[in-house]
């Protein structure tokens, strides 16, 4: 009895390596759960970051928009963060920062926030853990998700969009709303 149980065990084992999971599925995040907190590196269209984005540190300043994208320099994740730019006094006006998080690497996230003038923090997830804890990394892709989290300012999840989309501005005016809401 005691070797079937083995076999078993290692059975399991086996199946999760051999199909490349690499990790357990990850708690699905809902409104109102507290929000994981990170630690990343980060740029802005002055500089990059001598110092890493703690996202805890920036709770309490203000509503905080995560905004998971795949790619600098792509032209869906451009107009995604062009609308944010064109858009960034009525965030203000609603109280929100916005952090965008890619796995591009910081300076790559520099030179594309200098060539559109984002007035924005773009995070690097290299690792994509961040994403994989927010539901927003594509396995099957190897990048993010394009999806929007939006933090109160005591640092619960108060907006989840998990398929925001930069087609039009219908995601945006959700987005729009649901911030408006926390007013």
């Amino acid at each position: 009895m005691k070797r079937i149980l083995i076999l078993a065990c290692l059975a399991v084992l086996a199946t999760g390596y051999l199909s490349g999971q690499e990790h357990p599925p990850v708690h699905q995040l809902a409104v109102g759960d507290p929000a994981p907190d990170f630690t990343l590196p980060y740029a802005t269209k002055d500089s990059v970051a001598s110092d890493d984005l703690k996202l805890s540190s920036e709770i309490g300043k203000s509503v905080i928009v995560l905004a998971f994208y795949p790619a600098d320099w792509s032209g869906g994740c451009t107009k995604e963060m062009c609308t944010m730019r064109d858009n960034i006094a009525d965030l203000s006006h609603l109280n929100a920062e916005v952090l965008g998080i890619s796995g591009d690497y910081e300076y790559s996230h520099h030179e594309w926030a200098k060539n559109l003038n984002l007035p924005v923090k773009l995070v690097s997830d290299h690792s994509h853990a961040v994403a994989k804890t927010y539901s927003s990394y594509n396995d099957a892709r190897g990048y993010n998700k394009r999806t929007v989290y939006v933090i109160d300012k005591k640092g619960k999840i108060a907006y989840i969009d998990l398929s925001y989309s930069s087609r039009d501005m219908e995601s945006f005016n959700k987005l729009k709303a649901a911030l408006s809401a926390l007013q």
